[in-house]
């Protein structure tokens, strides 16, 4: 059901996502009813009927190995609300008594709502790529009133989220720079736009904004910039481009097409969220709000086909880029199976530009995030991805393949189908003292959020075949329609699971869940320990003991977001007076020294995103520092933490409500009064090393 937009007014304490963000990129989700209404037990009647099984795996704690891989990651979000600027009621975001930790030397960013990247005192920053900036050889220079799809296939897309840099084998200081374009805003990209109305030409182009850039960059000697370098090894890939689909799914009635009666090879990838880079050098992608790309939904009537829709949110009136219009595969009536050929972890081989990507059913069909890697000291490889929509479910998939080294082509032949067999597990989490949890963000007696774990696994599949581990439901069912299969298992419904990773020596694993007001409202879940607060609009960040391999863990709470006056914040301990005040985390990345780095969307507290650093270990544990905020109605996507620099992925500037190409809000990167385009900064201390 859709909640009438037209009684809701914008107001204080919301998430600063505007309507138009909400429409364009998830199709309004956190206005309707959230599609999970299944009959999961709600998560204090788990705890009262577990006392005997939690007793047991609280005396079990994971085993963490200390060998793994890092990746960039980004993220995204779709909640609603206002864009109202102010300046934070508390946290000053100085230094404790503690002193910073390495890492962390730095003057905080205040909050604030310019229309500016802002960095610390003695840093400095530089634009690496913009939207329609010229990728690959042949491509003409961007002309924002004479847009063309043929010009775009070729040039930057549009609101850029994940990024990641890849070495170039054998150059030193080149790069692959790795980008994914999540979703258009159709009427911040053409004058006179209008909505739900495009011309073909519109259309076209907003399919090439679409998908998945690779280009080459070049480092500076002395300086954090990069330039692009335009030449061969670029691409871009669209909502047009062949991906093979691989695991289950490949080949089953579900996804075969008239276009594609084979069911293997499916055109472009939409909806790209947050990602990762694997250790054998390839980047993997998450295709998230796929749903609100497709009309047609309503003439699906038989009541199993249009469960399956509705678990996903299909929905006719959430279609605003109405592609259907000029490629009758987005519409479900002619092409009903169309909408089950996304939904997957992709996979790029940046080192052939001739190689086609690859769509991972193995890895289920969700609102991926993105997905991370971890390497055990065995030599398992882990992923974990998150499905980020109000009370889904986080998961991770055990391959049963190791890697093979090098990036020739047999290796590499091999290591791009390490994530197409193995298991795939969800979580049920349950909290040490649940009596205790009663909505308000109170800490239980033990003072922090904890408790243990279980994996549930809904799918094997092996070189000889594939097995469901759902009663009631084939392989290529769950591959396909992975919602509902964990549905049945019971796992434990999250405050939106984003971007999620595994710290790269300790091993732990940190999940941002960026919010969720419908927690405790009528008929939706009640607070839990995880998720600890009703009508949660600031998030938190879990922080997870995993035994890889295995299927048990623990886990706690880091952060508990919001203002630090509030009573229902939580700063891993830390004096909160001490911090800088965070709001709707949205991805987590790590610096070489061991320290979170967490960026946000939908800053509630009524300032502009930013990326904050924060410390794990130690008297420290909890300290939050923010170190860039972004321009006003941004996104900070895609943080990328070295010594040298930090890259983000400045996402949607400017996407206010009742502002367009024809009234801009901002005129942020190119100042005057230009249009506002997405970009990639880096970030740099002049002539010194970041956070040092």
């Amino acid at each position: 059901m859709r909640i009438p937009l037209t009684i809701i007014d914008k107001h204080e304490g919301a998430s600063a996502r505007s309507m138009v963000t909400c429409h364009y990129k998830c199709g309004d989700a956190c206005w309707h009813e959230p599609p999970n209404t299944s009959s999961n037990t709600y998560f204090r009647d788990i705890a009262r009927g577990a006392i005997s099984r939690r007793s047991i795996l609280r005396g079990s704690a994971a085993a963490v190995v200390a060998v793994g891989a890092t990746s960039a990651l980004a993220a995204c979000g779709d909640d609603g609300g206002s864009s109202t600027g102010g300046s934070s009621t508390s946290g000053t975001g100085q230094t404790g008594s503690a002193g910073a930790p390495t890492g962390m030397n730095f003057e905080p960013v205040a909050p604030n709502i310019e229309d500016a990247l802002l960095v610390p005192a003695g840093y400095e920053q530089a634009v690496v790529i913009k939207w329609g900036d010229p990728v690959v050889p042949g491509a003409p220079a961007f002309d924002f009133d004479n847009q063309t799809a043929e010009a775009q296939e070729k040039q930057f897309g549009f609101n850029n989220d994940f990024a990641g840099l890849i070495p170039i084998d054998g150059q030193a200081g080149h790069f692959y720079l790795v980008v994914n374009q999540e979703y258009t805003t159709e009427e911040f990209m053409f004058k006179g736009y209008m909505p739900k109305e495009p011309t073909e030409q519109q259309a076209r182009v907003s399919m090439a904004a679409h998908g998945i850039t690779v280009v080459e960059v070049q480092s500076e000697s002395g300086s954090g910039k990069l330039t692009p370098v335009v030449g061969d090894r670029n691409r871009r890939l669209t909502a047009m481009s062949p991906f093979t689909l691989t695991g289950p799914a490949a080949g089953s009635a579900f996804v075969k097409t008239a276009a594609d009666p084979a069911g293997t090879t499916v055109l472009g990838t939409i909806g790209n969220c947050s990602g990762g880079l694997t250790p054998w050098g390839t980047m993997v992608s998450g295709e998230e709000n796929f749903n609100n790309y497709f009309t047609g939904a309503a003439s699906v009537t038989e009541p199993v086909a249009k469960a399956r829709l509705d678990r996903y949110g299909f929905d006719d009136e959430d279609d605003y880029h109405q592609w259907g219009r000029y490629e009758s595969r987005f519409d479900l009536a002619q092409e009903p199976n169309e909408g089950n050929r996304f939904g997957y972890i992709v996979e790029v081989n940046p080192h052939d530009p001739t190689a086609t990507p690859i769509k991972h059913s193995s890895m289920g069909r969700l609102k991926h995030e993105g997905a991370n890697i971890f390497v055990t000291d065995d030599g398992t490889v882990v992923a974990y991805t998150g499905d980020d929509q109000k009370f889904e479910y986080i998961y991770k998939f055990v391959s049963d393949k190791k890697i093979q080294p090098g990036l020739g082509a047999a290796a590499m032949q091999h290591n791009m189908t390490i994530l197409t067999t193995g298991t795939l597990y969800v979580a049920q989490l349950t909290g040490n003292e649940p009596d205790k949890i009663d909505g308000s963000g109170k800490l239980p007696d033990s003072g922090s959020f904890a408790g243990t774990g279980t994996w549930f696994p809904l799918l094997t599949v092996t070189n000889d075949g594939a097995q469901s581990l759902v009663d009631g439901m084939s392989a290529e069912e769950v591959a396909v329609f992975t919602r509902q299969a964990a549905d049945k298992v019971n796992p434990t419904k999250m405050d939106r699971p984003e971007d999620i990773e595994a710290h790269p020596t300790t091993g732990k694993v940190y999940c941002a869940l960026t919010n969720n007001d419908d927690r405790g409202t009528d008929g939706e879940a009640a607070a839990d320990e995880p998720n600890p607060r009703n009508e949660n609009k600031n998030g938190q960040i879990i922080e997870i003991t995993d035994n890889h391999a295995g299927t048990d863990f623990t886990w706690d709470l880091l952060l508990v977001c919001g203002d630090p006056a509030a009573a229902d914040t939580y700063y891993g301990g830390f004096d909160k007076t001490q911090v800088s005040p965070i709001s709707c985390p949205d991805n987590v990345a790590f610096d070489p020294h061991g320290n979170l780095w967490v960026s946000t969307d939908g800053n509630a507290l009524g300032n502009n995103d930013g990326l904050f650093a924060v410390a794990l270990e130690g008297e420290n544990r909890g300290q939050t520092k923010q170190f860039l905020t972004v321009p006003r109605a941004a996104e900070t996507c895609g943080p990328i933490i070295g010594t040298d620099r930090v890259i983000v992925c400045v996402q949607h500037p400017g996407e206010e409500d009742e502002y367009s190409a024809d009234k801009p809000y901002s005129h942020w990167p190119d100042g005057g009064d230009s249009q506002p385009r997405p970009a990639v900064v880096s970030v740099w201390k002049s002539g010194g090393q970041i956070g040092m």
